[in-house]
């Protein structure tokens, strides 16, 4: 069976060293820290699932995707809590980003929608690609998530 190409797109290195140290079995990342970045990496690297941070509170400012000023106007005029927004939701942004680039394959987020199963069920209508794996999951759990994303049985 071939090799996975998984590409990693977070603000640090955790994903990167957790995944590649202990769900390393048949897959090979490759890291982003933007979703510009990422973007850029799609057609060289032609991955076959993306695994996603969703809070980019590590990233320059000016690296953020998202429209500030749309985002602001949405929270009143209050530039911190858009800001805030974009951080904690930049997973969402990358993701569109990705989409309008053409990558049509699985993408996993590394979030808990466990308490927001609704806005979940929302994003996964609208793209029925998309799954998620809560931050805290085991090796197994995401091993598991990433094999069942790309079509295949875990061993």
């Amino acid at each position: 069976m071939s090799e996975i190409k998984v590409l990693v797109v977070e603000d640090g290195d955790e994903y990167l060293t957790n995944l590649s140290t202990f769900v390393s079995r048949g897959i090979r990342y490759t890291q982003a820290k933007s979703g510009e970045q990422a973007c850029a990496l799609l057609s060289s690297l032609q991955p076959d699932l993306v695994y996603l941070d969703m809070r980019f509170d590590r990233t320059p400012i000016e690296a953020l995707l998202g429209d500030l000023v749309a985002l602001t106007a949405r929270f009143n005029g209050n530039v911190a809590r858009a800001r805030a927004f974009q951080q904690d939701n930049q997973g969402l942004f990358v993701l569109r980003a990705l989409r309008d680039a053409g990558f049509r394959g699985p993408v996993i987020l590394s979030y808990d929608f466990g308490a927001e199963e609704r806005r979940f069920r929302a994003l996964s209508e609208r793209d029925p690609a998309l799954s998620y794996c809560p931050d805290y999951a085991d090796a197994d759990t995401i091993y598991a998530a990433i094999q069942r994303a790309v079509g295949r049985t875990p061993a």
